[in-house]
């Protein structure tokens, strides 16, 4: 679900504003996009309402990351039996002018799948990226 109609409270707004200035600090020019789902019926459809998608568009492609931009998904688990909600990983795809690139899931195995993953160095940085938002959005608000 779009980031911005996740952000219901202080300590979740502050959480997924950690996680553009994540981006933000190592990719000064990229530009954040708290709703990169449309408000149509047949997205709506699509859209997991235990996630928190934001998107992050690069000024041109990256050869670094093989794309344009990139869709990160925060996923997350709700215990029904002390409604508690965890972060369970991040999915992650980079996309360009011709569709889908690459796709990295933390959920799965960790690895780098599709027509052109991003550059090793690049790849690892993403992942430890990947690993601070779990850490984040486990830790308890105050």
């Amino acid at each position: 679900m779009n980031a911005a109609e996740q952000a219901t409270n202080l300590a979740l707004a502050s959480k997924i504003a950690s996680v553009v200035n994540l981006f933000k600090s190592e990719f000064p020019d990229i530009r954040a996009d708290l709703k990169p789902w449309r408000n149509d019926p047949e997205t709506r459809e699509l859209v997991d309402p235990d996630s928190i998608d934001i998107g992050f568009h690069f000024p041109g492609r990256s050869r670094a990351f093989q794309s344009r931009s990139i869709l990160l998904q925060i996923r997350f688990y709700q215990d029904l039996l002390d409604d508690s909600r965890s972060c369970i990983g991040v999915e992650a795809s980079g996309f360009d002018h011709r569709g889908k690139q690459w796709r990295l899931s933390t959920v799965e195995n960790w690895q780098f799948e599709g027509e052109s993953v991003p550059e090793a160095e690049s790849g690892e940085k993403l992942k430890q990226f990947c690993r601070q938002i779990v850490e984040l959005f486990n830790q308890p608000d105050i």
